[in-house]
């Protein structure tokens, strides 16, 4: 491998950055970490027309909250920057002339509406109109004009467009990491726009001199990518470069498996697609992000290395120090991954589970305070006590609610069930047996109750199944034995005698 790895992650600042996105931008980042390499942001904002105010700062916010930051980038400047494209517009023409000079490329001055009428021509006699081989000979362009001609419409300042001259009767033979060889015939491809005469260069053009400039070792980007991998072959080789390896990666299915996952999937299906909630400028429609919608980078990491990643074995949860230490480029699927967000759900309940109390602690004092709830109960044992059943930050509260507010409704259903003609005079005996414990603890709790139970020979439900009622309102919530030992002797009795006085 090459001593040097340099990978990029290539946005357009065109809109909130796609949970694709943040799987491309993760897998470039797990390659440079694992091979010691850099990983480079560069924001491909050359189409003006399509940037969106505040994208770019979005970008780099939710690199920054996945725990992927970038080493090189915009803010954190290498020697290889700028790293915008629209400041490095000055670079581009000299690569367009180089390609002009070689005969690789030629100046073409056909309208939009002539090119429109050659499409509608085509498709009305059942074909599809490619500008190439076949008709470029014919077209307004510098192969069908004398040179004198063409200087001439330039000098007037006609617009034009630099196209790349595909050769013909070629096959490319390709090589992808993830997709293995490839093979092309040169006579299908297109002769793509490179450059325009207002100095704008397209993407296929700016990306290869960047990729070059800034020395990238390894492209891994999209699927959609695909198609143009031959022009990028063809341009490294015309403009006398090694090209980088490619790795295109696959894409990420709606929940159906069928198309690609987008915005609207995650509105009509009530989940997130975007890494960061996101207002659009234009129309103030609010997209959810998955951090406000509590999940934990970890969680959505992690998720997002599955999205077409497998370690090979049966292990599914990874911090981003193991994904780091396993992720193999020849692990990465052809096939598109299809989105669940029923597993999201699932890989976010075991990071919760593996988190630190202290995060769960902070988030529960916040709910507290903000209900003028004062306690003095431990919240790291209510956390342990509780969180094994929250998926996120705000069901702590729903499963613990029962401890700082005695319950003044008792579930109807349970009630029925757990609350017979004998049970008061049952519960009357527990609170004198639970007053008499004197070393407070769940362990002797359980012990002295379950002794007693036994002693009187009656099943436990005839105990357990009323007492939860009494302490939690109905016949949910985790270790009873725990319950009693947090909120004490006395809340405990006062609850007990509350229901009997009740039912």
């Amino acid at each position: 491998m090459t001593k040097n790895i340099r990978v990029r992650f290539a946005p357009s600042p065109t809109g909130p950055l796609h949970i694709g996105g943040v799987r491309t931008a993760l897998f470039n980042y797990l390659f440079a970490k694992k091979n010691k390499g850099t990983f480079v942001l560069r924001i491909e904002d050359t189409d003006q027309n399509r940037y969106v105010s505040g994208a770019e700062d979005y970008i780099t916010e939710s690199l920054n909250w996945c725990n992927i930051p970038f080493d090189e980038g915009p803010g954190k400047e290498g020697k290889f920057g700028p790293y915008k494209q629209s400041e490095r517009k000055h670079l581009y023409k000299q690569y367009a002339d180089q390609l002009i000079n070689s005969g690789d490329a030629y100046y073409a001055f056909d309208t939009a509406d002539e090119l429109n009428d050659l499409r509608k021509n085509h498709e009305a006699q059942g074909k599809t109109f490619i500008y190439n081989w076949h008709n470029r000979s014919k077209l307004n362009n510098s192969l069908s004009l004398s040179e004198n001609e063409t200087q001439l419409k330039i000098d007037s300042g006609q617009p034009y467009v630099i196209r790349f001259k595909c050769p013909t009767n070629e096959t490319l033979h390709l090589k992808d990491e993830v997709r293995g060889d490839i093979t092309i015939d040169t006579n299908v491809l297109d002769d793509k726009v490179l450059f325009k005469s207002d100095g704008m260069p397209t993407y296929h053009l700016a990306n290869i001199v960047d990729d070059h400039l800034m020395e990238i070792s390894h492209v891994i980007r999209g699927e959609e990518w695909l198609p143009s991998l031959a022009l990028h072959e063809l341009l490294y080789k015309s403009l006398g470069w090694q090209a980088p390896s490619f790795s295109h990666l696959p894409l990420i299915l709606k929940p159906t498996g069928k198309g690609k996952l987008g915005k609207r999937d995650g509105i009509t299906g009530g989940f997130p697609v975007f890494p960061l909630q996101w207002t659009d400028p234009k129309t103030n429609e609010v997209a959810s992000g998955y951090r406000e919608d509590g999940y934990l980078p970890e969680a959505v990491i992690n998720m997002l290395a599955f999205l077409g990643w497998n370690p090979g074995t049966e292990q599914e949860l990874f911090s981003l120090e193991q994904l780091i230490n396993e992720f193999d480029l020849t692990r990465v699927n052809k096939a598109g991954a299809k989105f669940d967000p029923e597993k999201t759900k699932w890989f976010q309940q075991q990071h919760f589970q593996q988190a630190n109390n202290s995060l769960h602690v902070e988030q529960l004092s916040k709910t507290l305070s903000e209900k003028n709830i004062s306690t003095s109960y431990d919240l790291n044992e209510v956390v342990d006590l509780i969180k094994e059943r929250a998926v996120f930050s705000k069901d702590l509260w729903d499963l613990s609610k029962f401890l700082f507010i005695a319950p003044s409704e008792y579930d109807e259903k349970a009630t029925k069930k757990a609350w017979k003609q004998d049970t008061p005079d049952l519960m009357h005996e527990l609170t004198r047996i639970i007053n008499d414990i004197h070393d407070f603890n769940s362990e002797n709790i359980s012990n002295t109750i379950k002794n007693w139970i036994k002693s009187k020979e009656i099943g436990f439900g005839k105990i357990m199944m009323p007492l939860r009622i009494a302490l939690v309102g109905s016949l949910q919530g985790p270790d009873i034995f725990r319950i009693i030992e947090i909120i004490d002797k006395k809340e405990t009795l006062k609850r007990i005698e509350v229901i009997i006085e009740k039912l």
